[in-house]
């Protein structure tokens, strides 16, 4: 539910070495961030970027897999994603005798690719706000937890009537601007996805976690993909008579490379964002997440490594799971770097003085949001040693030892 639809993450200027930062939804871009991307450098109108009804440049994004972003860039379902994104697949084919993830793999033909079971491909059909639908419903529920609960069964049965009996069509509805608006985002999803090119390691993952969320970079962060549909062009589960996907749109990759201070964007499926989180919630967020994640993921990173040097066997097993710990390992790591060196509880501080100046010269609001404050650092207050706990069994337990995962997807399956 923490997707976010079409957004635009990062600009940078054609004409300047500055870069203006941001996110924004592609359905709600304002004149101001469209001029603002023209001064840029960029070239488009805004419908050659973003229609609901004509082809264009979001018909050609994808979420690739589990919930990272790819690019269609030929008439033939031509996919390309982080080399990161592709590792679960490249993993599941690899093996002592073949092995992909560290000599990489090439199809020379169509007929070489190599089918990656359980790997989906998603393309967006529509976007629609149900914001009021939602909200209309739970109007006169004071009580929050009735509320959220409400909201939940009616986002449930939104979402079954679009997509129930059809595998290949998905609805999901999900909160944005902390659940104050809601937008409903239906999906054709793609099952025959097969695999065209990988790098090998020694590109792919080059300067390992040594250069991970670190800037500038220099992997060869990428690898490709096909997706495949039934002879009408539509989504279909594996079969040796399936063809390349013809997509809306495609990006065509151009030969000509770049030139300094050319326009940039990224566009895709990012995360949700924290900016608005308070100075408890970033002490929080550093102090009872990140710092248990920090030391448990360490120290079964350490063990795994210890055995993955010992056996190419076991390398090839643990090399996903091993590479997304170490991940948001880094991760945690450099937040909690960059919040101590960018004073952002301090400034986070500063934004909280001024909310409550402004509530002083205000009785009217200062009536109504006048202990908001107070309630949100209690909140978080009595919440630090639970979320503590939670993420220490969840490292340890939950994502630790394989008999828990195992018996978890016995559950699921009902085995």
């Amino acid at each position: 539910m923490k997707k976010i639809i079409w957004s635009i993450v990062f600009l940078l200027s054609a004409t300047t070495l500055l870069a203006d930062e941001g996110m924004w939804m592609l359905n709600k871009l304002t004149s101001g961030n469209l001029e603002r991307m023209k001064e840029l450098g960029f070239t488009l109108s805004e419908t050659e970027l973003y229609d609901t009804i004509n082809p264009s440049i979001k018909d050609a994004v994808v979420i690739f897999g589990g919930g990272c972003t790819g690019i269609t860039v030929s008439g033939k379902g031509l996919i390309f994603t982080n080399h990161h994104c592709g590792f679960d697949a490249i993993q599941s084919q690899s093996s002592v005798e073949n092995d992909y993830l560290k000599n990489g793999f090439v199809a020379q033909t169509q007929e070489d690719e190599m089918k990656i079971p359980d790997l989906e491909v998603r393309y967006l059909l529509y976007t629609e706000n149900v914001t009021d639908r939602l909200l209309a419903a739970v109007d006169t529920i004071a009580d929050e937890f009735e509320r959220m609960t409400k909201i939940y069964e009616l986002v449930q049965q939104i979402e079954d009537s679009i997509s129930a009996g059809n595998e290949f069509i998905v609805a999901e509805i999900a909160p944005y601007y902390d659940y104050n608006e809601f937008y409903l985002n239906v999906y054709e999803v793609f099952k025959d996805i097969r695999m065209v090119f990988a790098p090998p390691s020694s590109v792919g993952k080059f300067g390992g976690e040594t250069d991970n969320w670190m800037w500038p970079r220099h992997t060869g962060d990428f690898s490709v993909f096909r997706v495949y549909a039934n002879a009408e062009n539509k989504p279909a589960t594996y079969s040796v008579d399936n063809i390349a996907y013809s997509p809306k749109y495609f990006v065509p990759v151009s030969l000509e490379g770049y030139k300094e201070h050319d326009y940039a964007m990224t566009i895709g499926f990012p995360g949700s964002t924290d900016c608005y989180l308070s100075s408890w919630g970033v002490s929080q967020r550093v102090k009872s997440s990140n710092e248990p994640r920090i030391e448990t993921r360490g120290i079964k990173q350490d063990i795994w490594k210890d055995a993955m040097l010992k056996s190419d066997e076991i390398r090839i097993k643990y090399a996903s799971k091993y590479a997304m710990s170490s991940n948001y390992w880094k991760n945690s790591i450099g937040m909690n770097r960059g919040i101590e060196q960018m004073n952002v509880i301090e400034r986070k501080q500063i934004l909280e003085k001024e909310f409550l100046d402004w509530l002083n010269e205000n009785p009217e609001q200062k009536a109504i949001y006048g202990n908001a404050l107070t309630l949100i650092q209690e909140g978080y207050n009595d919440t630090d040693d639970a979320k503590k706990a939670l993420i220490y069994l969840m490292e340890t337990l939950v994502n630790g030892a394989e008999i828990v995962r195992l018996t978890f997807a016995a559950m699921r399956y009902d085995v």
